[in-house]
């Protein structure tokens, strides 16, 4: 099977004229996408497209590029258009023989590298012309459908290789064909370069679900397209939910929402709290993946976000802000630096193994051993085979010779009252190699003393974990996707 399959399956499962992806009453019904598809396709070959890079915004642009990808068997690269030209620049010269789909700003950056451009309006124009005779081929599983590159907040992007089996394997596993119903829609607002966006388009047209987009996010423009387009479900990450959770004087009704999917970075605990009580009737999912893992490999569902509201026993209550469990056809194991399985409770790097997982890098690198992938995320799984995710090994502070986890320190800061947001870094420092340093952000109204912080995270942890210094900035750097830049941070404070 590859990504081609999917779209056959969702055409040959639309009994009616419903449209498939963007807005109620001016998208494209599955058929419609799968003849845009084509005609994609039949231009890439034309052209001797090595690949389709996609350096735009959310629209309907983006599936009927990411499907004539597949059908003409190149890999679709979608771009992050929030990189400065310098690395936008590197990204192109990477795929110098690609057709390419851009905003209308980056014309004259992307022509030089192009075998051909269009703007996102240019090609669904282009593409609704009748379809062409067939003139691609049929991709094999084994064949790259997608390179999505990381964000690079510690290190220079690196292109992630996902082929068609592996992203066939994580919607098959976890999406049964034709489950949603007939006024289903979901709201796709993560920007197209993170592998969520990717995720979502074959999730969700493969469950039959209407997908229509927003780009760019405000909570306010969020709220009003749930309402107008009745919407059904969503994913946003965590700074987004916070967000619309932020202002007392919005209107945040969502009647017609029935399921809010998170992640991408940490949720702060009292905010996942507060939405599950704003609203009582959304079923909350947090899904932890990567774009090794084509996407989520751990899901907490809903009923597992309702019971540890309520629990009174500590642990069960703990798992609100875990993972959850592993997906169908993912497993997870937690090791030390040996790669020994450590049990559960004990804290190390997490693994995992499924065919789903890619880990494979352009280049020569990979990062799988005997079908395992080292995430170089640290966590833990608990009794019940809940995973608690614990930061990145790669933000680990090392002071004199013990290393400490920012996420842990993080968490109490999380906890205190009138903190919004927080972020634990580690500094030069002479005499201990690093000092811990933090960042916070006051929710609205609230002026946060930093002495009382320190005595909080001393009074919880102890005093090798208290931060040398806090300090108060209105806000943190941080990706679309919610991830923390930690190296503007530390740039910051040691200026």
């Amino acid at each position: 099977m590859n990504l081609t399959t999917l779209l056959d399956m969702a055409v040959d499962g639309s009994q009616d004229r419903r449209t498939a992806v963007g807005g109620s009453d001016n998208g494209l019904t599955a058929e419609e996408l799968r003849a845009s598809a084509r005609h994609g396709a039949a231009a890439l070959v034309r052209s001797e497209a090595s690949a389709l890079l996609y350096l735009a915004t959310n629209g309907t642009a983006f599936p009927v590029a990411l499907f004539s990808a597949a059908i003409a068997g190149v890999p679709f690269v979608p771009v992050n258009y929030r990189l400065g030209e310098t690395q936008l620049k590197a990204l192109l010269a990477n795929h110098s023989q690609a057709f390419v789909v851009a905003d209308e700003q980056y014309a004259p950056m992307v022509a030089p590298f192009a075998v051909a451009h269009r703007t996102p309006g240019e090609w669904l124009t282009e593409t609704a012309k009748p379809v062409p005779e067939k003139a691609y081929r049929e991709p094999e599983p084994e064949d790259t459908a997608v390179i999505i590159y990381t964000s690079g907040t510690t290190s220079a992007p690196k292109g992630v290789l996902l082929r068609h089996d592996n992203l066939i394997s994580y919607v098959i596993d976890t999406v049964e064909f034709g489950s949603a119903e007939g006024g289903d829609a979901t709201l796709l607002c993560v920007p197209p370069y993170h592998i969520a966006a990717v995720s979502n388009v074959l999730s969700n047209l493969y469950a039959g679900r209407r997908i229509t987009f927003l780009d760019p996010f405000s909570p306010a423009a969020w709220l009003e397209l749930v309402r107008a387009e009745h919407v059904t479900h969503a994913m946003v990450v965590p700074t987004m939910l916070a967000r619309i959770m932020a202002d007392d004087g919005v209107d945040r009704s969502v009647p017609s929402l029935r399921t809010l999917a998170y992640g991408g970075a940490a949720m702060p605990p009292r905010m996942i709290e507060r939405a599950l009580r704003a609203w009582p009737h959304v079923g909350f999912v947090n899904a932890y993946g990567l774009t090794e893992t084509s996407s989520t490999v751990a899901l907490l569902g809903p009923g597992d976000h309702r019971a540890a509201l309520v629990a009174t026993d500590a642990a069960a209550r703990a798992r609100l802000h875990s993972a959850g469990k592993p997906v169908p056809g993912v497993e997870i194991e937690i090791r030390d630096a040996d790669d020994a399985v450590l049990p559960a409770g004990t804290s190390g790097r997490i693994w995992i193994r499924g065919a789903q997982v890619s880990g494979r890098y352009a280049g020569t690198r990979t990062d799988r051993h005997d079908g395992w992938f080292d995430t170089r995320d640290l966590g833990r799984l608990d009794a019940e085979g809940f995973l608690f995710v614990e930061g990145r090994a790669d933000d680990t502070i090392i002071r004199g010779a013990e290393n400490i986890a920012p996420a842990e320190i993080e968490d109490v800061l999380l906890r205190q009252d009138g903190v919004a947001d927080a972020v634990v870094v580690g500094v030069p420092d002479e005499e201990w190699g690093q000092r811990i340093e933090a960042v916070v952000t006051p929710e609205r109204g609230v002026d946060l003393d930093p002495g009382l912080l320190q005595a909080a995270v001393r009074a919880t942890l102890r005093g090798s974990k208290t931060p040398d210094r806090i300090i108060v900035w209105e806000e943190l750097p941080r990706t679309a996707t919610g991830k923390v830049r930690r190296p503007d941070v530390v740039a910051a404070l040691t200026r």
